[in-house]
């Protein structure tokens, strides 16, 4: 069975991917979850900015499991392609059976954003009301819906982009006012979705209490936020060792983490009261799966059967 995009869209939606993300963020730190790290390779197919790369990314969490294979290559937006490209095959844990293969890309853009809202319900101050956007793209305007599902109160979103003409259209879109970058940083939940090899967020332009998740510029050598935001801020990992493996803001600045936001939504740690959060994620293979399978069991009930695994 191949499940293409547009199908994909149909059966997926985020009332029910972020409760069945959050109980696996749960999952995944009380360890049971077989997650090894992601393996990727360089594309070689240009220079600097341009070359890709082709990661892939195997789970296996209850009764089955799931592969993605992924690329990403940043100089495709100039030729009106998505950046991100990618196709997950969910398979039976018992037997091994192939249980579907289906298209990735609206999968890992709505299950980052999935994590983000999950994060946001967990971390953030009550009743927050601005949400400032560093970035433009298909991840800010899949957040602004996930997040303002868990935070109905965010009616004042403020969007940057180092294209002024692309924040002027997503704020049109989304009810929002396109801003310098000051203005966004100051509100009271900062989304950094860019895919800049160096700081666009400097700490000296936060609240003091500002909750910041930071979703782009994954690498090891990739910075998103400058040492100031990252050395004053608890940072609340998505996961703790692909986190400091993986993501430039954490490696580079030295900062330790904290905890894992599974652990924080299981009661095992907790958060200091009244601090900047940083909350980084780079994402995670056991977020596909499960909005894979969800994916999965709504084509099966909609095709009038329940198959088992």
């Amino acid at each position: 069975m191949y499940i293409p995009e547009h199908e994909v869209r149909a059966a997926l939606a985020y009332q029910a991917l972020i409760p069945a993300i959050r109980q696996a963020l749960i999952d995944y730190s009380a360890g049971n979850v077989v997650q090894p790290a992601r393996t990727v390779l360089r594309a070689g197919n240009a220079e600097g900015h341009a070359n890709g790369w082709f990661a892939v990314m195997p789970v296996i969490a209850g009764d089955v499991m799931a592969v993605k294979t992924v690329t990403f290559y940043p100089a495709n937006a100039e030729l009106g392609l998505p950046t991100h490209m990618a196709v997950i095959e969910l398979l039976s844990r018992a037997t091994g059976q192939p249980l579907a293969v289906m298209d990735g890309r609206l999968i890992t853009e709505m299950r980052t954003a999935a994590v983000s809202a999950v994060a946001l319900d967990a971390l953030a101050r009550p009743n927050v009301a601005s949400l400032g956007i560093l970035g433009s793209g298909v991840q800010a305007r899949s957040h602004i819906e996930a997040l303002r599902m868990v935070q109905p109160s965010l009616h004042d979103v403020r969007i940057w982009s180092r294209t002024p003409a692309n924040a002027q259209a997503l704020a049109a879109e989304v009810g929002g006012s396109a801003v310098e970058i000051e203005e966004a940083a100051a509100a009271d939940v900062v989304l950094v979705a860019t895919s800049s090899p160096t700081p666009v967020l400097e700490g000296r332009l936060l609240k003091h209490d500002a909750l910041v998740i930071a979703v782009g510029a994954i690498g090891p050598h990739l910075r998103e936020l400058d040492d100031d935001a990252m050395l004053s801020s608890c940072v609340i990992a998505e996961a703790r060792g692909p986190v400091e493996s993986e993501s430039g803001d954490v490696r580079l600045s030295g900062v330790r983490v904290h905890a894992e936001i599974g652990q924080v939504l299981s009661g095992a740690a907790q958060v200091p009261t009244g601090a900047r959060i940083v909350f980084k994620s780079v994402g995670m293979a056991i977020e596909d799966l499960t909005a894979a399978r969800l994916v999965w069991e709504a084509r099966n009930v909609a095709a009038g059967s329940i198959s088992s695994v």
